[in-house]
C-alpha cells in the first residue's frame, strides 16, 4: 500500500496532531516498560523514539505505531538481570537480524494462517491487559514506601478526570472533527488541572514511585552510536541467541498480528514481508543506539487510527515529537495529570474489544467460541505471542479432529468373491483409526479392491496405514488391490508390492507430507 495517496493538507492535519497524541500517551508506556525490563527509563524512551521512525519510513504498514512493549519486556528482564544491560543491546541487534531475514525469505505471509477465532482472542485478550495495565494509575506510595490503593479526595479526583478524559473523547468528534479528540481531551484536562490547582497525579508523580527519586525526570539527549560492549565470542552468542529468537519471534507476531487488524480497521492492505524488515531494521539500529527494541503497539496503534492518522507522517510525528519531548519540553510532558492518559487508554480498550463476539457466543460452533476464550485468557495469564501460538495449535487439533470423522468407507460392488470398497475424505494421522476399522482381512471376500478415487492420501501416517493393511491381506492369502493412488503413494507403499493397480488416466497426482521424501 501507497502511503502518498493520503498526503493531502487535510490528512497531513490528521496525521500530524494525531502524531502528537501518541507521543504524549508513549511517554509513561515507554517509561513503564523500560522499568519491567530492569533499565533506566531513557532505554525505553529511545527504543520507542527509533523503533517507530524506522518502521513508520520503511515498515509495511502505513500508520501503525512501534516502540517499546510490554511482551517484549518480560523476555528481556531475566536477561538484563543475568548479563546486564550491555547485552541487552547485543540480544535486540541479533533479534532484529532475524526478523529481517523473516522478511527477505517472505514469512511474513504465514500469519493468514492464524484463525478468526484466535484473532477474536487476541484482540479480546489484548484489550483486557491494557485495562489491567491502567489499574497501577490506581495506586500510590504510602509512607512506608508501599504502593497502595488511592481513596478518598485523590481517588475522586482521578476518576473524574478520567470520565470527563473519556467523555470529550466521544462527544467532541460529533461537534468537529477538526482536532483529535484524544488530543483535545489531554489538554483540556490537563489546562483544568492546572488553573483549579487540583491535587492530582501526573506523568512526574508516577517516574518518582517508580524511581525512588522525587526528582525524575524524562529529560536526555540525542541517542549515541554505542556498540554493545560484550565480548565477540562465541560463549556471548550462545547466552543472547534464545533470546533473540524469542524476542524476534514474539515481537514479529505482535507487530503482524496488529497489521492484520488494522487492515481490516481501515480496508487496506498492509505488506507483512516489508514489515519485518522494518522491524528488523528498527531493532538493529535500536540496539546500536542504546534502546531496548520494540514491536508493533495495538494500543497505540489504535489511539492513532481513531485520531484520523492513516500515514507514514503520523508515525514519524510521533517519533520526533517524543525526541523533541526528551529534549526540549521534558517539564511540559510530566505536568500531564495520568488521569487524562488512563481515560485516553480505557476508551482504547472500549474500542478494541469485540463486544460482538460476546453476542455471537451462541451462534457459532462451540469449538470456536472455546478457542475466543482459551486465547483470551491466555494472553492475560501470559503474553500476545505464547497466547495466538497456542490458539493455532489448539485450532490444528480441532481441525484434525473434525475431519478425521469424513473419511467414509463404502462397499459400491460385491459377490462372493469379490468387493470393491470405495473411500471419501482424506486419510492422515486423524483418521486412520477409522479407516482401519472398516476392514476385516479374515472375513473378507478372496479378491478385494481399494478405490482411492475420491480420497486423498495426506501424510506419512496414512501411508503406513495402508501399507501394515495390504500386509494383513497378504497374511490371510487374499488378494488387494488399491486403485488411483499417486505416483508418490505407490513408491512409498513398501508391503503391497504388485497390488497396486496403475491407472494410467485417472491416478491423482498430488503430494504426500512424508519425511521419507528427501
Amino acid at each position: 500500500m501507497d502511503s502518498t495517496r493520503y498526503l493531502t493538507p487535510a490528512q497531513m492535519k490528521n496525521d500530524v496532531l494525531s502524531g502528537l497524541t501518541v507521543a504524549l500517551a508513549l511517554v509513561p508506556e515507554a517509561v513503564a516498560f523500560a522499568f519491567v525490563a530492569g533499565v533506566e527509563p531513557l532505554v525505553g524512551l529511545y527504543a520507542a523514539f527509533m523503533v517507530g521512525l524506522v518502521t513508520a519510513c520503511i515498515g509495511g504498514r502505513p500508520g501503525m505505531i512501534s516502540g517499546a512493549t510490554g511482551a517484549l519486556a518480560v523476555v528481556m528482564v531475566s536477561l538484563v538481570a543475568q548479563h546486564g544491560v550491555e547485552y541487552l543491546f547485543a540480544a535486540v541487534v541479533l533479534m532484529g537480524i532475524f526478523q529481517v531475514l523473516a522478511g527477505v525469505f517472505r514469512l511474513g505471509k504465514f500469519i493468514r494462517m492464524v484463525p478468526h477465532p484466535v484473532m477474536l482472542g487476541f484482540v479480546n485478550g489484548l484489550a483486557i491487559v491494557i485495562f489491567l495495565a491502567q489499574l497501577g494509575q490506581f495506586k500510590v506510595k504510602d509512607e512506608s514506601g508501599d504502593m497502595t490503593w488511592m481513596s478518598g479526595e485523590p481517588m475522586m479526583i482521578m476518576a473524574g478526570l478520567i470520565l470527563l478524559t473519556m467523555a470529550i473523547i466521544h462527544f467532541l468528534p460529533k461537534l468537529t472533527k477538526a482536532i483529535p479528540s484524544s488530543l483535545a481531551a489531554i489538554v483540556t484536562v490537563t489546562l483544568i488541572v492546572m488553573f483549579m490547582g487540583l491535587d492530582a497525579r501526573s506523568v512526574q508523580n508516577v517516574l518518582a514511585d517508580m524511581t525512588n527519586d522525587p526528582l525524575a525526570s524524562i529529560a536526555g539527549g540525542f541517542p549515541e552510536f554505542h556498540i554493545p560492549m560484550v565480548p565477540m565470542s562465541l560463549e556471548t552468542l550462545w547466552i543472547i541467541l534464545p533470546y533473540s529468537l524469542i524476542l524476534a519471534a514474539v515481537g514479529l507476531i505482535e507487530s503482524l498480528l496488529t497489521l492484520s487488524l488494522i487492515d481490516e480497521m481501515t480496508e487496506t492492505r498492509g505488506r507483512g514481508n516489508k514489515e519485518c524488515v522494518g522491524q528488523g531494521a528498527a531493532n538493529v539500529l535500536t540496539g546500536f543506539f542504546g534502546g531496548m527494541g520494540g514491536c508493533a503497539m495495538i494500543g497505540q496503534s489504535m489511539i492513532n487510527i481513531n485520531s484520523g492518522g492513516r500515514g507514514r507522517l503520523s508515525g514519524i510525528t510521533a517519533a520526533v515529537f517524543l525526541l523533541l519531548f526528551i529534549l526540549f519540553a521534558s517539564s511540559l510532558i510530566e505536568m500531564i495529570p495520568v488521569a487524562a492518559l488512563v481515560g485516553v487508554m480505557f476508551m482504547v480498550v472500549i474500542g478494541t474489544f469485540e463486544w460482538a463476539s460476546l453476542r455471537m457466543m451462541g451462534k457459532i460452533p462451540k469449538s470456536d467460541a472455546f478457542i475466543i476464550v482459551l486465547v483470551s485468557g491466555v494472553t492475560v495469564v501470559t503474553d500476545l505471542a505464547i497466547a495466538v501460538i497456542v490458539g493455532v495449535i489448539v485450532s490444528a487439533l480441532i481441525f484434525a479432529w473434525q475431519h478425521a470423522k469424513h473419511i467414509q468407507v463404502r462397499v459400491i460392488e460385491e459377490d462372493d468373491n469379490h468387493r470393491v470398497y470405495e473411500l471419501t475424505g482424506p486419510l492422515f494421522f486423524a483418521s486412520i483409526n477409522n479407516f482401519r476399522e472398516q476392514f476385516d482381512p479374515k472375513n473378507d471376500p478372496q479378491d478385494v479392491v481399494l478405490d482411492f478415487r475420491n480420497s486423498r492420501v495426506s501424510d506419512h501416517s496414512a501411508l503406513e496405514a495402508i501399507d501394515t493393511l495390504a500386509e494383513k491381506y497378504i497374511a490371510a492369502g487374499k488378494t488387494l488391490h488399491l486403485r488411483h493412488l499417486s505416483g508418490e503413494c505407490r513408491e512409498l507403499l513398501q508391503k503391497a508390492g504388485d497390488l497396486v493397480e496403475v491407472n494410467v488416466i485417472e491416478d491423482p497426482t498430488y503430494h504426500v507430507a512424508s519425511d521419507k521424501l528427501a
